[in-house]
Parts: C-alpha cells; structure tokens; sequence
C-alpha cells in the first residue's frame, strides 16, 4: 500500500496536481537567489526554470564566474508569475507570453490615472511644484558667481555678444 502515495507525491512535485492552489513560501530578502531556493520558492524543480529561460526572454538570471545562476528578486517575482499563470491559470507557455508581451505594450497609465482621479487638489500642488522647477532651472542656468555679494554681472544685450547657444539653458517643458 505505501507504493500508491508515491506516485501521487511525484505527481504534485511536476505540478501535475493543478487543480489545487498552492501557498508560496515567503521570498526572503536578499540580494541575489540561487536556482535551487528558486525553485524551493515558486514549488517547481530546477530543470523547469531553466526551461522557462528559454521561453521567456524577461527571465535572464545572471551567472556567477562559477556559472551558477544568479537569479535578483525581479527575477523571482517574475518565475512566480509565470507559475501562477501556467499552473493555477491554466495558461499555455505561448499563452502566457503573449500575456507578458501584451503587458510590456500597455502604456504606463496607472500613474496618469491616480493623478487624474484626485482632481484639483493635485493641480494646485502641480502648479506649486512647476514654479520651484523653474526657480531651480534659473539657479542652474545663471553663471557661477554671478550674484555674489549684490553685484550683478552684465548681461550681452545682442544674439552676436551672447557666448552661450540659444537652446543651451535647458528645455522648455515647464513654460
């Protein structure tokens, strides 16, 4: 009898038990992960994200001089993703990068929106934040020493006089 378990635990370790939601551990904090705390870490063996390596381009672990894989915590996030998305999804790998391509192509508009939602509160501050913008920009843009001690330096009064270019003092995105 002890031989039917088996089978079922090798089955749940390849992921082949889906249908069933699997709580992931927490990822530690840490600078850099290795393939075998990865693969503890999104509950998949280790021939698997190297598999998903392969097939999903955003996923690139940096290698030691070793050759050890070096996966950072974008990285781990990232192979979570993938397994939530093929495992409990029930995305094909195809699918599933489609799915991260559609992702990259959406504008960043997340940050527009909140700003929009809050309405006037947030253009008064805009307003407020535009005018220090532009008095750093004067600041940066005058020549050093110009306003030591009260004394002004004379400005060129012709375009043949001026020593620097017309477009050198910065953009214009704030007037």
């Amino acid at each position: 009898m002890p031989r039917k378990a088996a089978p079922k635990k090798a089955a749940e370790r390849h992921g082949q038990a889906r249908n069933k939601k699997q709580t992931l551990p927490e990822i530690p904090d840490k600078l850099y992960y290795r393939i075998g705390e990865v693969a503890r870490l999104c509950a998949v063996e280790t021939y698997v994200l190297r598999f998903w390596e392969t097939e999903f381009p955003q996923l690139k672990p940096n290698k030691s001089g070793a050759g050890q894989r070096l996966y950072r915590r974008r990285e781990v996030d990232l192979a979570r993703r993938i397994r939530h998305l093929l495992y409990e999804e029930g995305y094909t790998i195809p699918g599933a990068r489609q799915h991260f391509q559609a992702e990259a192509r959406k504008p960043a508009e997340s940050g527009q929106l909140r700003l929009a939602e809050t309405g006037g509160k947030s253009t008064a501050k805009l307003g407020k934040l535009r005018t220090e913008l532009k008095e750093i920009l004067g600041m940066l843009s005058t020549a050093p020493g110009a306003n030591k001690m009260g004394t002004k330096r004379a400005q060129p009064t012709t375009a043949a006089t001026r020593r620097e270019p017309k477009g050198s003092r910065g953009p214009a995105l704030f007037d």
